[in-house]
């Protein structure tokens, strides 16, 4: 079965506009989550999907620039954007589902979560998921594998605005195979993502002091260096996530 892992992102942010083009160690966040989904063996390719306004031709043209593919639709309507990218490249296989705002993605952890889901039945494998108490890994590390179909039986069905925003909830709300994939350890205290100031502050001085020009560091380096440096894992430790709509 191939496997697709498309990254949702646009420039339009409430907390921190344009996080994904931001420059980081000389390079664009995203094309910097771009090299590091690469490292992961079981995924074949990638798609980014972005929106259709002009503040998002950026975006397009990063993505033009590094080999990936790209597909641009709603701005608002995520799951409609995704389905559109899965008919634009005939995707029937299992789509990844990453967001851009996660520089320290783990290409480590989406393999393991993306073995588990091909060697199972589940509709749809998560480690972050619609459920806050089943998270064991950092959010910033957050990877849900399911099937195509799946996907576009959930665009013809799904109506409630959070549904057609956050891409997955119709599934969660509607399937009785959905497994939560779990680490060994719980990380779920650590916040890797990019949404605020103090996020980007945060990650800054994780890359500050891991990033020497290619993507060498994981989820166990990141940790190591919290555990050595705890003013760095404060910058952010108090940020609240946004919930779902």
């Amino acid at each position: 079965m191939d496997v697709t892992a498309i990254i949702q992102g646009r420039m339009g942010s409430t907390r921190l506009p344009g996080k994904i083009m931001k420059p980081l160690c000389g390079k664009p966040v995203l094309a910097h989550l771009i090299e590091r989904v690469s490292q992961a063996r079981l995924i074949d390719g990638i798609v980014i999907a972005t929106t259709e306004l002009p503040e998002d031709d950026a975006i397009a043209r990063l993505a033009e620039d590094l080999g990936a593919r790209c597909y641009r639709g709603s701005a608002g309507d995520v799951l409609a954007r995704y389905c559109g990218a899965i008919r634009r490249y005939g995707l029937t296989g299992a789509i990844v589902r990453i967001t851009s705002d996660c520089p320290l993605y783990d290409p480590f952890a989406a393999d393991a979560a993306i073995r588990f889901f091909l060697m199972n039945g589940y509709d749809i494998v998560t480690n972050a998921g619609s459920r806050p108490e089943q998270r064991t890994y950092p959010r910033g590390l957050d990877t849900e594998i399911f099937p195509a179909a799946l996907l576009e039986d959930a665009c013809e069905k799904a109506a409630a605005p959070h549904q057609r925003e956050h891409v997955t909830p119709y599934i969660y709300e509607t399937s009785q195979k959905a497994y939560y994939y779990r680490n060994k350890t719980d990380l779920s205290r650590h916040r890797w993502t990019l949404d605020t100031q103090e996020d980007w502050e945060f990650v800054s001085a994780v890359y500050e002091r891991l990033y020497r020009g290619s993507h060498d560091f994981y989820c166990a380096d990141v940790v190591r260096l919290l555990d050595a440096h705890p003013e760095i894992f404060e910058i952010n430790s108090r940020v609240e996530q946004k919930a779902l709509a």
